[in-house]
């Protein structure tokens, strides 16, 4: 089989204050380019799969400075396309110890809100590929994004491509006069790798139960398509201190992953993408799904170590903490 996955999504530019400094401390920023599907195309591709991005820029240096950022990463950028607007951007303030980490949006306008149908060639992008992902936070963007979304798992369920999508559930983004429950329910009755948490299933498609194992029993009975449905539980002690645990169930069974302690988080901005490209990861090799879901905990849990939003370890790191070997050494 071709291990080939194509994302779609939008990517922003990241300005996060220095260090651990507030917003009202900050002179400078640290300028990084990321989007949640594209950290799970380029944390595949540094575990060796094969992986295209596909977006909308803005025609100037700073969606040539993102692309090339993908490029660095591994990520074919050749089905980007460029246009009028703007990039969006999210503002970063580190928490640290008791104070929560902050984010605040600037993407309203962008270049990416504008996309519309016809604009990408999806048999063309597809046509190799044997998985396509997406997120809840794109269809929640605009009436365009949701519509080229749909287009796309449209596309990949013609050419009988396995598709993913973490539907993540944004309350704040819907602002186009449309809810998660009136576009979500269309996408995802084509998906069949779901992350989600019981939240997310109630708010995007009304569906709820009393344990997470409940919630993902109705959730496959509504949508049969599906074949997994996993999310991770996260225990938070403090801002520099978590406790992360994967669930994943398979129609059988729920599988738990062991549970990780972390306690001096230097970034944990794309840790639910680090778990996604773990499972496809998973899933592509053939591993058993108890090995997917302790290869999809652990990569999310060396994110957590990793400034920026990228996951950039290898199979190997993920492994070796997965076996609890070389854990914090100082290899040569």
């Amino acid at each position: 089989m071709n291990k080939r996955v194509i994302t779609f999504g939008e990517i922003m530019l990241r300005l996060s204050t220095p260090g651990f400094a507030r917003f009202t401390q900050a002179e400078s920023f640290k300028a990084l380019y990321a989007g949640s599907e594209a950290n799970v195309a380029a944390s595949l591709s540094h575990f060796g799969i094969d992986t295209a991005h596909v977006t909308r820029f803005p025609e100037n240096d700073l969606g040539k400075t993102a692309t090339q950022t993908l490029q660095r990463y591994g990520v074919d950028t050749r089905y980007i396309i460029y246009g009028d607007e703007r990039m969006g951007i999210y503002f970063l303030e580190n928490g640290s110890m008791q104070r929560p980490s902050r984010i605040v949006y600037d993407r309203f306008n962008s270049a990416f809100s504008h996309i519309k149908p016809g604009m990408i060639d999806w048999s063309e992008v597809l046509k190799d590929a044997s998985w396509f992902h997406w997120t809840g936070i794109t269809p929640a963007i605009s009436q365009g994004a949701a519509d080229v979304c749909k287009e796309a798992i449209q596309a990949a369920k013609k050419l009988n491509l396995t598709i993913s999508g973490d539907i993540n559930y944004r309350r704040n983004l819907w602002q186009y006069g449309k809810t998660a429950r009136d576009i979500m329910p269309s996408l995802i009755e084509s998906t069949n790798v779901i992350i989600a948490g019981i939240a997310d299933m109630e708010n995007c498609v009304g569906i709820s139960g009393d344990t997470f194992e409940a919630a993902c029993k109705a959730f496959k009975q509504a949508y049969p398509n599906t074949t997994k449905i996993s999310t991770t539980l996260r225990d938070s002690v403090s801002s520099s201190h978590n406790r992360l645990t994967g669930l994943l169930w398979n129609g059988k069974e729920l599988l738990q992953s062991q549970q990780y302690e972390m306690t001096h988080i230097v970034d944990r901005v794309g840790g639910g993408d680090a778990f996604m490209a773990g499972l496809i990861y998973g899933v592509l090799t053939s591993k058993t799904d108890t090995d997917t879901l302790e290869f999809a905990t652990a990569a999310s849990v060396l994110k957590h170590s990793i400034e920026g939003d990228v996951n950039t370890v290898t199979v190997d790191e993920v492994e070796q903490l997965v076996k609890g070997e070389n854990v914090g050494k100082l290899l040569r």
